[in-house]
């Protein structure tokens, strides 16, 4: 199926591409978000129009995901949790917790940003990847405290 994206999409496109993905990923996922539309000649049309103010959106965007990035920058963040003797939690860490100790700091982070490639279940010093924009990542540093 063919489809004009409206933004970037990782491992896809950029805005305004003409590409060929498959029926559902665009009935499924790029359709119902917004992220594109149908490449017929009236939607190929109103694109045109609206690119500019696309752009600008975009633009937009990646300046705040920048001006984010500089708050998180070198940051490190400490969690006390439930822990045995062994340094092993009781439960895990996951993004929302990460999340919300990042959030405390001041500068607001999502759950959906936080990327992990597995929950904390350790004591110790972790590194976790905060996604804020296609073009902008960053390396925050957890370390987890045992709860007295």
């Amino acid at each position: 199926m063919k489809v004009i994206l409206l933004e970037d999409i990782t491992n896809v496109g950029k805005l305004g591409d003409n590409i060929a993905v498959k029926a559902g990923f665009a009935r499924n996922y790029l359709l119902p978000q917004g992220k594109a539309v149908t490449a017929t000649t009236d939607n190929i049309a109103v694109f045109e129009k609206r690119r500019a103010e696309l752009e600008k959106t975009a633009a937009l965007k990646l300046a705040d995901a920048k001006k984010r990035a500089e708050a998180l920058t070198d940051l490190t963040i400490t969690i006390a949790a439930h822990a045995s003797e062994e340094g092993k939690l009781y439960g895990s860490l996951g993004p929302r917790e990460v999340a919300e100790e990042i959030s405390k700091t001041g500068a607001p982070v999502e759950k959906s940003e936080v990327q992990m490639p597995s929950p904390i279940r350790t004591v110790g010093e972790h590194t976790v990847i905060v996604y804020l924009h296609n073009e902008v990542t960053i390396e925050v540093k957890v370390i987890v405290t045992a709860e007295e």
